[in-house]
């Protein structure tokens, strides 16, 4: 926002100098032209000490031209006035001309203050042309179509210069919201994807120990009866453990402060979608889970985001179904023409249940992850078994 013109403010010891010099200038050109003024008759005529004086306050004023535009515009027009009621010098009022484009560039803008200062303008013009008739001892045609053009000129290209300056603030503060905004969005973009990690983390880590929990039962129980089974056991764990790890270091790489990738090739690996799907049953299976799975539709590529949570919302429901229910689930994929739907259902073991269907971060994380593509997941209780059905909308990846 500028300045208002008629406050005076401090200025740098260089702006001072550079003002000094300017009104310096001027006024070695105002003595110019009136040393070459049309009223002096001849050589031996010399110019008035009034005049000269004059002429000093008419342009030495410029010096404070920064601290009050207004005030030195009314003073040195008011002693250009007098000194045009005296002697006509060979040019224009250099003074008050030039007071008059620094007022005009600094005004601030407002459309009342602007009106005044016009009417002001307006006045001393006339005061300053009247001057000139008086002085003529005739109508100051000439004076006041001159008059109008040099001060009426000055007052339009100070007007501009103020227009340019406040457009290109205006810009310069456009492209900061856009950077601020930029940077906000940035910022959203860096928690969404953390949050989505977390989640896989969440995912991955309670499927992987789950898994192993059931096989080293598996295995301890086995040892003396069946070393094979224990051995297999024991390799299942080893498996998951090596791939979960694997997982886990990409995962937290991805929310490292730095960035730094997780591998040498500078990218992390997309989680696992439903391609994976055989091998999670696999792993239910070998820990004595029985697990039938069917597939209704034509199975057909989907979007990544969609392939990624449909997996994890299937490798979550197994997890939950391993843990709380009978041992047994039934699996049903079904490709819709513009979603896929998934159900999970599994019978209750004994005493378990009650409240399944809203506790627990993995239950919130796979409504989380229906919501996030416009989907929508339900669980409860039905006839004696826990069902899970989730429906996610066949939607563009734009992530």
């Amino acid at each position: 926002m500028a300045a208002r013109p008629d406050v005076p403010r401090a200025l740098p010891r260089n702006e001072l100098w550079l003002d000094a010099a300017i009104a310096a200038v001027v006024f070695a050109a105002a003595l110019g032209l009136l040393f070459a003024s049309t009223d002096i008759e001849g050589p031996s005529e010399e110019v008035g000490a009034p005049a000269i004086v004059l002429t000093a306050l008419a342009t030495l004023p410029l010096v404070a031209r920064r601290l009050a535009p207004l005030a030195v515009f009314v003073f040195t027009a008011l002693a250009s006035t007098a000194l045009y009621a005296i002697v006509a010098p060979a040019g224009p009022p250099l003074g008050p001309t030039l007071a008059l484009y620094w007022l005009a560039a600094g005004a601030d803008g407002t459309r009342e203050r602007g009106r005044w200062t016009l009417v002001l303008v307006g006045v001393l013009l006339a005061a300053h042309v009247a001057a000139s008739g008086v002085r003529m001892g005739s109508f100051p045609g000439a004076e006041i179509l001159w008059g109008i053009l040099v001060w009426g000129g000055a007052w339009l290209a100070g007007d501009r210069t103020r227009l340019r300056r406040e457009r290109m603030a205006e810009l310069e503060e456009r492209a900061l919201r856009a950077e601020r905004e930029a940077e906000r969005e940035r910022r959203l973009a860096a928690a969404e994807e953390r949050t989505r990690i977390a989640r896989d983390l969440h995912d991955s880590a309670g499927h992987a120990i789950n898994v192993i929990l059931v096989h080293a039962a598996l295995g301890r129980i086995s040892s003396e009866a069946d070393a094979e089974a224990a051995r297999d056991a024991f390799a299942t764990i080893e498996d998951v453990a090596r791939e979960t790890v694997g997982e886990i270091d990409q995962l937290v790489g991805a929310l490292r402060e730095d960035g730094a990738p997780a591998d040498a090739s500078g990218s992390i690996e997309p989680p696992a979608g439903l391609a994976a799907l055989p091998a999670l049953l696999d792993r239910h299976r070998a820990a004595g889970m029985a697990v039938e799975v069917s597939f209704d539709g034509a199975p057909r590529e989907l979007p990544p985001n969609v392939d990624r949570a449909a997996y994890r919302i299937l490798q979550e429901a197994l997890t939950n179904a391993a843990r709380h229910g009978g041992g047994g689930a039934r699996v049903v994929v079904a490709f819709a023409p513009d979603a896929v739907e998934l159900t999970i259902a599994n019978e209750l073991a004994a005493g378990r249940g009650a409240g399944l269907g809203g506790g627990g971060h993995g239950m919130v994380g796979m409504r989380e992850r229906a919501a996030l593509l416009g989907g929508r997941l339900e669980a409860g209780e039905l006839d004696g078994r826990f069902r899970v059905h989730a429906r996610l909308p066949l939607v563009e990846d734009h992530g």
